[in-house]
């Protein structure tokens, strides 16, 4: 059987009607099954898992994505996370059997349907872009919602499906084919979001705009100066966390074979050392594939030769996984669900 795994990210993290209705869209898909769902106040985002065959997998996106266009209402909306439209990014991943090129065929099938049914805007990206700048999420929903209908004035900007108009309630949204990203968030002992936003800038791949002592933009030839990031495959910003009066280091790992988790965390506990602010643990929004934890239960192992179920039971620990949340290893990672 070939699986796809497909994580779409929607712009409501609070209401429990829109949530379970949510659920309810997917429970009559065949071959689409949802592995996780996972709603957060602070960002003002839920973030869906769900698995299954090419047509499974495909009728689920579309399914829970017409019940969020339903539901969600983004000039109401605001939240920590950046974020393009109600249904802000639809992402297909190849999982087992299957390949990035059948993957980037199923989101172009989404694009084409969503886009009509819903009269919205959709970007391709990652593997499937048909523009080189459209390759990097971040790219595409620079001006987040706010921003979209003077980008979309832009003949750079017009969409690869749907209209080219702005669509006030349900904003913009992209989907395409990508390796597992792991959405990997390291919390911090302060409420000064300040030096999660240092951190992020520091180490994300993309880096941040040089500075003189008095805040002022460098510039060369009438350019801002860039310093790039320290880690390959990161995207990362700084967020505030109200509820638990804490901040984190918020970061996308796109391949975890070049920068793994645990790298993720060391990196992230150098800077804060440096900065005199405490890590108190991390948490994964979503899923993880066994093998990423597998890589950090080796680092941090102290001996050689231990079977698979205590390489992730020391991963768990010393990722520091159960620190806001309890990490349910049937429950998050996707070897175990499938």
């Amino acid at each position: 059987m070939k699986i796809v795994e497909c994580v779409p990210n929607f712009s409501e993290g609070k209401n429990e009607h829109t949530f379970e209705m949510m659920k309810k869209s997917l429970s009559g898909i065949q071959n689409c099954k949802l592995l996780s769902f996972e709603p957060d106040a602070d960002y003002n985002r839920v973030v869906v898992t769900m698995a299954g065959d090419e047509q499974g997998i495909l009728e689920g996106a579309l399914s829970i994505s017409r019940t969020a266009a339903q539901l969600i209402d983004m000039t109401k909306h605001k939240g920590e996370h950046p974020r393009m439209g109600a249904i802000d990014v639809v992402p297909f991943v190849p999982v087992k059997n299957i390949t990035m090129e059948e993957c980037i065929k199923i989101s172009e099938a989404y694009a084409e349907r969503a886009s009509k049914e819903l009269n919205i805007p959709i970007y391709l990206y990652e593997a499937a872009a048909r523009k080189p700048d459209r390759q990097n999420l971040a790219n595409i929903r620079k001006g987040e919602y706010e921003g979209l209908a003077e980008k979309l004035k832009n003949v750079n900007w017009h969409p690869d499906y749907g209209p080219n108009q702005f669509n006030l309630k349900l904003g913009g949204t992209v989907t395409g084919a990508r390796f597992f990203l792991i959405a990997y968030n390291v919390n911090l002992k302060s409420e000064d979001v300040k030096y999660a936003k240092e951190i992020g800038e520091i180490l994300r791949e993309s880096g941040y705009v040089k500075k003189d002592e008095n805040g002022n933009v460098i510039r060369e030839n009438g350019q801002s100066v860039k310093v790039p990031g320290r880690l390959k495959s990161v995207k990362g910003m700084g967020v505030a966390l109200e509820k638990y009066k804490m901040t984190q280091v918020s970061m996308n790992l796109t391949n975890y074979n070049i920068t793994p988790i645990h790298v993720a965390l060391e990196e992230v506990k150098k800077e804060a050392s440096r900065l005199g602010v405490e890590v108190t643990g991390s948490e994964i929004v979503g899923l993880v594939p066994l093998e990423a934890l597998l890589l950090a239960g080796k680092y941090y192992a102290e001996e050689n030769n231990l079977d698979e179920k205590s390489l992730v039971d020391i991963a768990i620990q010393k990722l520091g996984l159960n620190d806001l949340h309890p990490f349910t290893k049937t429950d998050k990672v996707i070897d175990y669900m499938i």
